[in-house]
């Protein structure tokens, strides 16, 4: 691991839990790395889980809300000028924008655990004005089940928490496949839920 990841891990570690809420705001490293570092310092009793659980996702979902309120008043060009500057590229909007289309509202939710998308979907539902509380909501609650994978895991692996991204992924792998599988449902519930269009033609 780079001495820069190491240095602004370290400034983070020095603010505790306000360390891994802004860790995850600003995203200057992947959140795998923030929140496996988190669970490393639970096992040293640095901090507690349930501390670094309410952190992670408080930072997290700001993060997420940083990008829905970009979407909401800037809209793609705002993104497409400024998005470097925030790790953004043009291809991650492209494909979140694919996938909020295809999957709808529910995509917020499945897509945080799908790779490039992931960082990106909150700006489409900005875009497409979603609901700010269903947003949120959809949010917090897939937050939560991340936060604590990666606090878990980063606990586990005590100092060889720095390899957090590659013993994920067998675990990940299977809930990317469910998320995809999820969204997939979701739409064709939604759609069965629409009221079929009745055309009525006018007689002569």
């Amino acid at each position: 691991m780079s001495n820069f990841i190491m240095n602004i891990l370290t400034f983070f570690q020095e603010m505790g839990y306000l360390g891994i809420a802004l860790g995850l705001m600003i995203e200057i490293i992947p959140s795998e790395l923030v929140l496996g570092f988190g669970g490393y310092l639970i096992g040293t009793g640095a901090i507690n889980f349930w501390g670094a659980l309410l952190a992670g996702i408080i930072g997290g979902t700001f993060a997420q809300l940083f990008l829905y309120w970009a979407g909401y008043f800037g809209g793609r060009p705002f993104l497409l000028k400024y998005g470097k500057y925030i790790f953004i590229k043009e291809t991650q909007i492209d494909a979140a924008e694919q996938w909020f289309e295809k999957y709808g509202v529910g995509v917020v939710f499945t897509a945080r655990f799908i790779p490039i998308v992931r960082h990106a979907i909150s700006i489409p539902a900005g875009i497409a004005k979603m609901s700010f509380v269903k947003f949120t909501v959809y949010t917090i609650a897939a937050m939560i089940p991340w936060t604590i994978l990666f606090l878990l895991l980063g606990n586990m692996l005590g100092e060889n928490w720095s390899q957090i991204k590659h013993i994920a992924q067998p675990i990940i792998l299977p809930i990317i496949i469910v998320a995809v599988i999820g969204a997939m449902i979701y739409t064709i519930w939604k759609r069965k839920q629409e009221p079929p269009i009745v055309i009525v033609s006018k007689r002569k």
